[in-house]
């Protein structure tokens, strides 16, 4: 549990606008990396009056749009075959990626439309991935950007509410807060890494 905190306490004194925008970007590409241990946990720091929680969620709507820039034009450029056969080789594998998931994410695009690329960015199980069909079909930059920007940027916004809200608890109702944020942290690392397993295991 020490090392988990030296951890924790050695990311949070690393958290600032460049990083927040630069693990966002990672979060909204095709590399698994969750938001939600980025923009609450720099909520939380700006709560404390580290960082501006504005300026948190404007690095991170601009790193998010970044990385859905880098998916649109490696989805367009690349392909679909090539797409398909990256999501169902051993590295997508390995980054949580599959056919069925690019298939999923299309599919999503083609019956929601432009706005897909809105709703789809408050979808858990679309974010990451919306912007290659949007890249597949070639869709209008500018339109992609508004879509992209207002669906990242409500995103994060609710993560930072929900970042400030814990601060606010911290004293009143949880004084062991940050222990159960460690807790949930590896929670969901451990949850990533055997669903993977899991994923190639069935694949093989």
């Amino acid at each position: 549990m020490d090392l988990i905190q030296t951890v924790v306490d050695w990311y949070m004194a690393n958290l600032n606008y460049f990083t927040i925008a630069f693990l966002m970007t990672i979060e909204s590409s095709f590399i698994p990396f969750p938001s939600e241990v980025v923009i609450p946990f720099a909520a939380y720091k700006a709560a404390e009056g580290d960082l501006n929680v504005f300026l948190v969620v404007l690095a991170g709507t601009g790193g998010a749009l970044i990385g859905a820039i880098i998916n649109y034009y490696l989805a367009k450029y690349l392909g679909r075959p090539l797409v398909y056969k990256f999501a169902d080789s051993n590295i997508g594998k390995m980054l949580l990626l599959s056919k069925d998931k690019v298939v999923h994410a299309e599919e999503y695009f083609i019956r929601n439309g432009k706005s897909s690329t809105f709703i789809g960015r408050l979808v858990p199980a679309v974010r990451q991935l919306i912007s290659i069909p949007a890249g597949l079909a070639n869709m209008n930059m500018r339109d992609f950007i508004i879509y992209t920007l207002a669906g990242a940027g409500i995103w994060n916004i609710i993560l930072a509410v929900i970042g400030y809200y814990i601060y606010d608890l911290k004293d009143k109702i949880f004084p062991y807060i940050d222990n159960i944020l460690i807790v949930l942290g590896i929670i969901f690392v451990v949850y990533l890494v055997v669903k993977g397993v899991m994923k190639r295991r069935r694949a093989e």
